[in-house]
């Protein structure tokens, strides 16, 4: 039993040290633990031929639930009064980020890459979407969360993510009698629990014994299971769970708060520290024009379908360029969707190492331009007095990036 406490050790050492760099160099937590996570794990095989022990079954299901509980916080993020004001612009601009990148990238892949079709739709797929995480604490720190313009910008990268997950899951799991049970229970749970769930909490909830985790936990791992069960993946229900309960778990601040708690603590370093253990750094230095064609791939359809989309709904040229930039950033869900292409066999390490190393490098190049060039000042909030906690909610944004 003492390899598994000492592995525990390690890779929660890792997991904070990854913590104490995105602090000191102001990055997403989740960027930093892929990155440690693939140093360790070269510098583990270069000078002791060991691993991180990445496929071990406790590693593997901690992992995957930081997926499930992650991808259901970004769901819950969306405000619902906002999206039905919001709701034809955000969709457009949602729908367009979507498949902008999705058939742009997915070309370039097959037609320069010479990739199989599977890895190109996979490739496709993975550099879709848009980082709600990332986006979300760039808002918060700016105060633009605050602001209708913020409020639709992050509503239209829920569509984005949405269409991500939609796509990963029509695209790569296989239609059986399966699949037609799973989408009937899934439907029936997601049309129950806006009813069932708000009820259910004023019945049994605000005690110690925290039935509201335990409550969204059952739902969320019941959903997960049944979607494996029928061969699709179990982050694809959670997002869907999140964004119908946003209405009420979402707007549940200290509920948020303690899952938040569970997940960047504890859940989210074992994923994103996994998913760097993957990477083949020589695959990346091997393959400079591959990773160079698919990064500008998804830049440019990303720059090429969001920016008219936003100039259609007059938005002024620093919101629309703002808008464009941050709608341009990668992390949680492609990184989501890499690892599910490798896991399945339908990308290789290598493939899976340079779809990684774009994602990685979408969540820092247009973010860096937005905010040094297009940020839209005229419409951040002034500040008040009563806003003397704002320091501690953009220390929270921050740890929301993983």
């Amino acid at each position: 039993m003492y390899e598994v406490w000492g592995m525990a050790a390690l890779w929660l050492g890792l997991a904070l040290i990854a913590t104490l760099l995105s602090i000191r160099l102001r990055i997403a937590t989740a960027l930093s633990e892929i990155v440690v996570g693939t140093v360790a794990q070269l510098l583990l095989g270069v000078f002791l031929a060991a691993s991180l022990g990445a496929d071990q079954p406790w590693i593997k299901f901690l992992s995957g639930t930081g997926a499930i509980v992650l991808t259901f916080l970004a769901g819950a993020e969306i405000d619902p009064d906002v999206f039905r004001q919001k709701w034809k612009e955000a969709s457009v601009i949602g729908l367009i980020s979507f498949a902008a990148p999705f058939l742009g990238c997915t070309a370039a892949a097959y037609y320069l890459l010479g990739w199989t079709v599977r890895a190109s739709w996979l490739a496709g797929v993975a550099l879709s979407t848009t980082s709600v995480a990332v986006v979300y604490a760039v808002m918060l720190e700016l105060g633009l969360n605050r602001t209708d313009f913020g409020k639709t910008v992050l509503a239209a990268c829920f569509i984005t993510d949405l269409g991500t997950v939609i796509a990963l899951g029509l695209l790569f799991a296989p239609f059986t009698i399966r699949t037609v049970a799973f989408a009937a229970v899934a439907a029936i749970a997601f049309v129950a629990l806006p009813y069932l769930t708000p009820r259910f909490f004023r019945r049994f909830g605000g005690r110690p014994s925290e039935v509201e985790t335990k409550f969204l936990l059952l739902v969320l791992f019941g959903l997960g299971s049944l979607a494996a069960w029928a061969e699709s993946e179990a982050v694809l229900p959670a997002y869907v769970v999140g964004m119908v309960l946003a209405g009420t778990v979402g707007r549940d601040h200290a509920l948020i708060r303690r899952l938040r708690t569970l997940t960047f603590g504890f859940l989210t370093p074992f994923y994103f520290l996994r998913a760097g253990s993957y990477v083949s750094v020589s695959a990346i230095v091997a393959a400079p024009f591959a990773l160079l064609v698919l990064f500008l791939s998804k830049m440019a359809t990303k720059i090429a379908g969001v920016y008219p989309a936003t100039k259609f709904f007059r938005y002024a040229q620093k919101e629309g360029m703002y808008t464009t930039l941050l709608m341009s950033t990668g992390l949680t869900f492609g990184s989501i969707s890499a690892l599910f292409g490798l896991t399945h066999g339908i990308i290789d390490k290598g493939q899976y190492s340079l779809l990684l190393a774009v994602v990685i490098g979408s969540a820092v190049v247009p973010t860096i331009i937005a905010n040094a060039y297009f940020v839209p000042k005229y419409l951040l909030p002034k500040p008040v007095p009563s806003e003397k906690t704002a320091p501690a909610a953009a220390g929270v944004g921050t740890k929301a990036e993983g």
